[in-house]
């Protein structure tokens, strides 16, 4: 497809099953992306849930170079004690205009690569982000907030916040596609508008 923009999406061991469902088939269903499963070694994981992924390949950046965006998916691991070093992939991707968006423990992974250096940010609170990854680069442009922040190519939710991860994302990924975000955004407030 022309124009056609490829997602990688990171998965590691543990991953939250909650927090790519929605991002993902959105950018493929309503804008016409390519989404491609990366993990850190190109091995399978498991998720919280114990659904295994197979992935299409490894998070090594020289395998990834026609990525257009990633998104860092959340798990325990990325504050266990040996967290993969994706570092290389972020930087590759941040440093060719690409978005690079990280949700709840993901947010880690950007924050030890320093793209929060110079972008406004957020995580599962300000407490819990410096009790994980102390005096990262930036820390004082954190945002404690409920919903996805995004800074230029930049996106970070907590792990509550899938809805919004997944409009932030798009809406950097896509600006031109004002329209069919904010019809999607309608779409998504319904359920809790009408909630009781």
């Amino acid at each position: 497809m022309p124009g056609q923009k490829t997602i990688g999406f990171l998965f590691i061991e543990g991953f939250a099953d909650w927090e790519y469902g929605l991002l993902a088939a959105s950018a493929v269903e309503w804008f016409g992306a390519r989404a491609v499963s990366l993990t850190s070694d190109g091995k399978p994981v498991s998720g919280i849930s114990g659904f295994r992924l197979t992935p299409d390949r490894s998070a090594k950046a020289d395998e990834n170079t026609n990525l257009d965006a990633v998104a860092v998916i959340g798990s325990d691991l990325w504050f266990g004690k040996a967290p993969p070093d994706v570092t290389g992939l972020l930087t590759s991707i941040a440093s060719r205009g690409g978005v690079v968006g990280g949700i709840c423990a993901g947010t880690l992974a950007l924050a030890r690569a320093g793209l929060f250096e110079k972008a406004r940010h957020t995580s599962n609170g300000r407490e819990w982000i410096n009790g994980h990854e102390a005096n990262y680069a930036g820390a004082e442009n954190y945002e404690d907030v409920p919903h996805a922040v995004a800074d230029g190519n930049i996106v970070s939710a907590p792990g509550s916040a899938p809805g919004t991860f997944a409009l932030a994302f798009l809406k950097t990924l896509y600006p031109e596609r004002d329209s069919d975000l904010a019809q999607m955004r309608t779409l998504f407030a319904k359920e809790y508008a009408e909630a009781s």
